[in-house]
């Protein structure tokens, strides 16, 4: 099974120089930085630039692409609890 992933969320991982994470959020799959949902060993990895973009085991097997509408922001973030243990409220 191939994951390719879109040129939006290509450019805006190299544009902001850091990692990404496909997991499991409310809503379905949520694309969020590595500082708010860490990757595990067992995530796909795919190199984007000198950043690399996780994507969960669980979602590898429903999705087939990576969009830039996956992409959460603070707001959902903050109302989502699978998001609850990682986010640093400082």
């Amino acid at each position: 099974m191939e994951i390719t992933v879109d040129d939006a969320v290509i450019d805006m991982i190299k544009k902001e120089g850091r990692d990404y994470r496909v997991c499991t959020a409310c809503m379905g799959p949520a694309l969020v930085p590595t500082t708010v949902k860490s990757p595990k060993d067992t995530d796909i990895r795919i190199k984007i630039g000198d950043n690399t973009l996780y994507i969960s085991r669980v979602q590898a097997m429903y999705i087939d692409h990576v969009s830039i509408d996956m992409v959460y922001d603070a707001e959902e973030i903050d109302s989502c609890p699978a998001f609850y243990v990682r986010r640093n409220l400082n």
